[in-house]
């Protein structure tokens, strides 16, 4: 019988979700672990090590080179009128989407057992830390 391992771990259960789907595809058994816990308590989501996506030993290495696989190109083949996302401070690409506040949420809910702060979505640039909102208002 093959040992189960770790091949990646997620934040969110959509990413996760994707994940799976991804190596369902590929023929690949797998399965998440802690997915129902982050569903119901977002917080624990750091202290639980996130989602875990599990598959057979014997199965690892594909698993990890299906999930490495970067199908932007094809997004961007499918949807060709997309805008970048370009940082309002410095004007690099490199961002991402990012929730402010979640750590110190975290933290007073251990301590009072319910979030006192407000978080905020928004994104985050990898170039120079800032943070901001985009406007979804058309």
């Amino acid at each position: 019988m093959s040992q189960w391992v770790v091949v990646a771990r997620y934040s969110y259960p959509h990413e996760a979700q994707i994940a799976k789907a991804s190596l369902l595809s590929a023929n690949i058994s797998c399965a998440l672990n802690d997915e129902h816990t982050i569903n119901m308590q977002w917080l624990y989501s750091d202290a639980v090590g996130g989602i875990r996506l599990m598959v057979k030993e014997s199965d690892a290495e594909q698993a990890w080179q299906i999930l490495q696989q970067d199908y932007s190109t094809d997004v961007e083949e499918l949807f060709p009128e997309q805008t970048i996302i370009t940082c309002p401070n410095c004007g690099s690409e490199n961002i991402r989407a990012f929730t402010k506040g979640k750590r110190s949420a975290f933290l007073v809910f251990l301590l009072a057992g319910f979030p006192l702060f407000f978080y905020q979505h928004g994104f985050k640039c990898d170039s120079c830390k800032a943070f901001w909102q985009e406007n979804t208002e058309q």
